[in-house]
């Protein structure tokens, strides 16, 4: 579904979440049930879906992401060299080796890798962690939920390419990931990991972006103590939060223009600074500086290096955020304006300090033009408001993939842009994130000690991202291992360089990401492990279908006329909370379907495809089961009601399903039966759909069986249960009206 409504299904497409081809379809149906089987043991796959895009649209989009995406690190020349030189320039030629530092940074990570490689490994268009973490289960059966079916490979986005004799080394890497229960739960860890530390940026990006461009008014007027630059700063980020509900589409647009004046600024002051300062400073460009200035200043280089780093800081906004965008529209953008901005920068600061070394501290300001001074301070904290936009968009793009792949406690999800998909904004988290920021800034009041906790938080991200995507090179792109050495060697190596010098800075308020990344991973786990549990409980207590059949022929269950959806997340079978609601409740309405909500690890399932659906035998029992197929960026919460379009949808499957039965052989007589028997089955969901429809919703309280452990007693009947009851319910995500909503309690003894 999208929030257009439901699409018109072609004949070829007309399968009610079945990819037809032939009568193989046919025989398929009766030789297995589907949604009894893993998908690994039927062979298959399906076509990779793309976006279709035009020039016009790239380049709309390339003007709206400069807004969005680049204001964390476009903002980076505020603080980088005051946090790399903390302790003032001791030789001169120590500007031009950490200026061929930044050049260097700048280049390999935001442009080589990112832009270059990491957007290549896009989940049908969306980025972030969990978009590589999806693109991995999706190619090895890594996931810890056993949820998985043969048709889901035949979803158009699925995309899975069967292994050949050329990829051995491929297949042998699958086969361990498969085989590991360790690495399976590693995986999510870093997956988990990953997301927390990047929610830890959309809180740490605001705080140093507004505080460093707020203290520039010091240059101006000796009156403005750092209290009163913390307070203004606190004012600041309460109003940006309070307009993100307005959403990421009307936010670009009056952000981008601001951006673009910003990078026109710096780079323009840059260029004036280079042919007035100190020309020679292009000489940075030769690696050989970078040696030198280790070998000067040797560990305090090191050290140094945790401020060099900030250069690069909202690279991983850039690959979470192309879900709004496209990949296209951001290469774009970085290539012809941010990134010869950001040159042109930071050479032009390197000018001005071999004039100035004394003027480290406050190089940015310092190093303005007396009469733009005004101009581009006003410039100056509107970009440092919109810097922080990037981390956040991306905060809310990466917790609702998390969401939907039941990795995070249920959130509200507004998708605030119905012309592009992939903009979302989500209230709790917003309020959170204010909070959280908030209380940095009046915790920490300086921009160096935010500093020291923004690195680690910002080298993670970019340490995780490039583990998964070797994963990514070796089992699904295939590449050369020559070229996999060369990643590992020269990227990663010098990741793990910047992640060993932030690391140092631990005690000096390099700790608060890590606690942060603590306290997230714990919830995220919690909500995970139990929701993990829950399914494995449903599974191995299912209804077996003679059992149903049993209690269907219960001459003490009464038949009414209705239409009665039954919800759980079980998708192999019947849930047990059924059987439970059987025995206190002895009616049944004439029509019942099982609905089952399952996210699959793609992007997006396209609407055609969304329902699965299967009849339960005997035909007179009129009860199908129903998956409805989600991708962990599609809207859930659709404009036109989730009844109307699954009744329709249901009526096309009863219409196929009756329809291929005997197909071939029917001619005559007994085809005018056929159409007989398909309007009779249609005119009875009709009449049971106009007769009422009422939502049974499975509500299952979780606690520990008696003799559990500690551990287990406090994760079931507290953290889970604490997280359940303040956070949103299911009907909420569904939209269910609670006149015709049913809820069926059930103990679950775990």
């Amino acid at each position: 579904m999208s929030s257009n409504g439901v699409e018109e299904p072609t004949e070829e497409s007309r399968t009610s979440g079945e990819t037809h081809q032939e009568n193989p379809s046919r025989q398929k149906m009766h030789r297995y049930d589907s949604l009894d089987v893993e998908s690994s043991k039927v062979a298959g796959h399906g076509h990779h879906g793309s976006k279709v895009e035009t020039w016009p649209m790239i380049l709309h989009l390339a003007f709206q992401s400069i807004g969005i995406v680049y204001g964390d690190i476009g903002t980076s020349p505020l603080y980088v060299y005051a946090s790399t030189f903390t302790d003032g320039i001791k030789h001169e030629d120590d500007i031009l080796g950490v200026l061929s530092l930044i050049f260097y940074t700048l280049t390999l990570l935001p442009l080589v890798k990112y832009v270059l490689i990491v957007l290549r490994a896009n989940d049908n268009g969306d980025g972030g962690t969990f978009a590589l973490y999806s693109l991995i289960c999706r190619y090895a059966k890594v996931g810890l939920i056993p949820s998985q079916q043969a048709e889901d490979q035949e979803v158009s986005n699925f995309r899975l390419e069967l292994p050949n004799n050329r990829l051995r080394r491929a297949s042998r890497l699958k086969s361990m990931l498969e085989k590991s229960q360790f690495a399976k739960l590693f995986l999510l860890f870093a997956t988990m990991l990953g997301t927390s530390m990047v929610i830890g940026d959309g809180i740490l990006t605001p705080c140093i972006s507004v505080l460093s461009a707020v203290g520039g008014i010091k240059e101006a007027t000796s009156k403005m103590t750092e209290d009163r630059i913390v307070w203004i700063s606190v004012a600041i980020l309460v109003g940006l939060f309070a307009v993100q509900r307005f959403g990421t589409e009307k936010v670009g647009y009056s952000f981008a223009p601001i951006i673009c004046l910003w990078f026109a600024f710096i780079g323009c002051i840059g260029v004036y600074n280079f042919i007035k300062f100190d020309p020679s400073v292009a000489r940075a460009v030769n690696p050989k500086y970078i040696v030198d200035y280790f070998s000067r200043n040797q560990k305090q280089a090191w050290v140094s290096l945790g401020g060099v780093v900030l250069a690069a800081t909202g690279t991983e906004a850039l690959f979470a955020d192309v879900g709004h965008f496209t990949v296209r529209s951001i290469q774009i953008s970085m290539c012809t304006a941010t990134y010869p901005a950001l040159i042109l920068a930071y050479t032009g600061q390197a000018s001005f300090l071999r004039k100035h070394k004394d003027e480290v501290a406050d190089t940015f300001f310092k190093s303005i033009p007396g009469p733009v001074y005004w101009p581009m301070f006003v410039v100056a904290v509107m970009a440092a408001i919109i810097a922080s936009q990037a981390m956040i968009s991306g905060t809310f793009s990466i917790i609702q993939q998390s969401l939907s792949l039941g990795c995070f406690p249920r959130v509200k999800i507004v998708h605030t842009s119905s012309k592009y998909e992939g903009q979302v904004y989500i209230p709790e988290i917003n309020y959170f994130l204010m909070l959280a920021c908030v209380l940095v800034t009046l915790g920490f009041r300086t921009t160096a000690k935010i500093g020291n906790a923004y690195g680690i938080a910002v080298v993670f991200v970019m340490t995780l991202t490039s583990a998964f995507l070797v994963l990514i090179m070796i089992m699904i792109w295939k590449t050369h291992i020559l070229l996999v050495i060369a990643y590992v060697v020269f990227i990663g190596g010098v990741e793990l360089l910047y992640l060993s010098s932030v690391l140092y800075k631990f005690d000096q308020g390099g700790y608060l990401p890590l606690a942060f990344a603590a306290v997230m991973v714990i919830i995220m786990y919690v909500w995970h492990s139990v929701y993990r549990r829950k399914y494995y409980y449903e599974l191995n207590n299912k209804i077996s279908p003679k059992k149903l059949k049993e209690i269907m022929a219960n001459t003490n269950i009464c038949r009414m006329q209705g239409l009665a959806f039954f919800y759980s997340e079980l998708v192999q079978g019947i849930p047990p909370i059924f059987k439970h609601y059987v025995a206190n409740v002895p009616a049944l309405h004439s029509v019942l379907v099982f609905v089952s909500v399952k996210s699959l690890h793609i992007s997006k399932v396209p609407p055609e495809e969304r329902f699965l659906f299967r009849r339960v035998d005997p035909t007179k029992l009129h009860v199908f089961r129903c998956v409805v197929r989600y991708g962990y960026k599609d809207a859930r919460n659709e404009q036109e009601p989730f009844e109307t379009i699954l009744v329709a949808r249901l009526k096309e499957f009863i219409r196929e399903e009756l329809s291929l039965i005997g197909d071939e052989e029917v001619e005559g007589e007994r085809e005018g039966k056929r159409e007989e028997e398909i309007e009779r089955e249609v005119d009875l969901l009709e009449k049971a759909w106009e007769a009422g429809v009422v939502h049974l919703m499975g509500e299952s309280e979780v606690v520990a069986s008696k003799g559990s452990s500690l551990g287990k007693r406090v994760l079931l009947n507290y953290a889970y249960n604490i997280l359940r009851r303040n956070l949103r319910q299911s009907e909420e995500v569904f939209d269910i009206p609670h006149k015709r909503l049913l809820k069926v309690g059930m103990t679950y003894e775990l």
